[in-house]
């Protein structure tokens, strides 16, 4: 049997722990895996690589993806889904591991339509599937964003300014919010609700009367102005998926504010930072057991399914039910509201 694995989408802290997981697992069962490269592009121009657990024996603490990603989608393609069919089963692969988010998981979906059996497993930094209580390398780009603004709430104190600092977050605001509630932030801005841009510069001058001369703002790049702006967006460009690129809504808040309130503001942007680096132990363990549970559903021959984490349990659900966006929890957001 031979089994291949890919990864797509934006990278983060962790795909090379499940990758290794995936790999050692595979070893158990006698199966080969073949590693294809740059997601689903690699099966549109097959680029498949052998893997042995020689290979990846010392990558779980590497950031990134050995095996290269991309935002490749093959129903953007005329003929694309079929060729894919096909430079699968010429590579003679029998199964598929697709380690993404929404994006690469819903091709997966849509190709088991055409007899792709693929097991999934949840890679996305926004925290943004569904039926996983958590997916892996959130944690860690939350711990790099509260380290982060630490700083910037320290230099900010020192010259008595407003600090925006902005955080990635498309449509959910997760990152946002714990990395705010964590790091002690004034204003958290989520995409999830709509935001008066006045109504924040009026905050921002009533703690400066009230002699509080220093204010953070956390805002998640996807947060979305109301009746003026919607999102911010670097460009009118969309990607394979029909994604804009977001950025911008620290910029923006940052020159309101200071025109408003007269107060000396500045914005810093925490970007591809959150998705780099080595996991935490957290997300180590959390990859390492999803890589093995996703090789255990492929020799079960369930297929169409994620790995999930439920409490403290590694399940299995459908990847249809799973990528239906996640948004952020209201309770959560009113926690950091009460120290606004």
């Amino acid at each position: 049997m031979k089994v291949g694995v890919l990864t797509g989408g934006g990278d983060c802290a962790g795909i090379n722990a499940v990758i290794r997981a995936v790999v050692r697992r595979a070893e158990d069962y006698g199966v080969q895996v073949v590693g294809i490269r740059r997601g689903w592009a690699g099966l549109m121009q097959p680029d498949l690589v052998p893997l042995n657990y020689d290979q990846v024996a010392d990558i779980i603490s590497v950031g990134g993806t050995i095996l290269l990603t991309s935002r490749t989608n093959p129903f953007k393609k005329e003929g694309g889904p079929q060729l894919v069919m096909k430079n699968f089963r010429d590579g003679g692969l029998d199964a598929l591991v697709a380690i993404g988010g929404e994006d690469t998981l819903g091709v997966a979906h849509k190709l088991a339509q055409l007899g792709l059996k693929a097991v999934g497993v949840p890679k996305t930094i926004d925290n943004d599937l569904s039926e996983t209580d958590v997916t892996f390398g959130f944690d860690s780009a939350v711990n790099v964003a509260v380290d982060a603004i630490d700083r910037i709430r320290t230099t900010g104190m020192s010259h008595e300014r407003v600090m925006v600092v902005e955080v990635m977050g498309r449509d959910a605001g997760w990152i946002a919010t714990q990395a705010g509630i964590a790091a002690g932030a004034h204003v958290i801005l989520v995409p999830e609700e709509e935001f008066d841009l006045e109504a924040v510069c009026e905050s921002v001058a009533a703690r400066r009367k009230a002699g509080k001369n220093f204010t953070l703002i956390v805002a998640a790049e996807g947060a979305r102005v109301k009746l003026k702006h919607g999102q911010v967006t670097a460009d009118q460009d969309v990607d394979q998926f029909g994604h804009p690129k977001l950025g911008g809504i620290g910029h923006l808040l940052a020159a309101e504010i200071e025109k408003a309130t007269h107060l000396e503001t500045r914005d810093v942007v925490l970007g591809h930072i959150l998705r780099g680096g080595s996991p935490l132990a957290f997300d180590r363990v959390l990859s390492t057991r999803l890589g093995v549970s996703a090789m255990d559903l492929v020799m079960k021959g369930k297929f169409d399914r994620m790995v999930a984490l439920r409490g403290n349990a590694i399940v299995d659900v459908g990847i249809e039910d799973a990528i239906k966006p996640k948004v952020l929890d209201s309770d959560l957001l009113s926690v950091g509201r009460l120290f606004s």
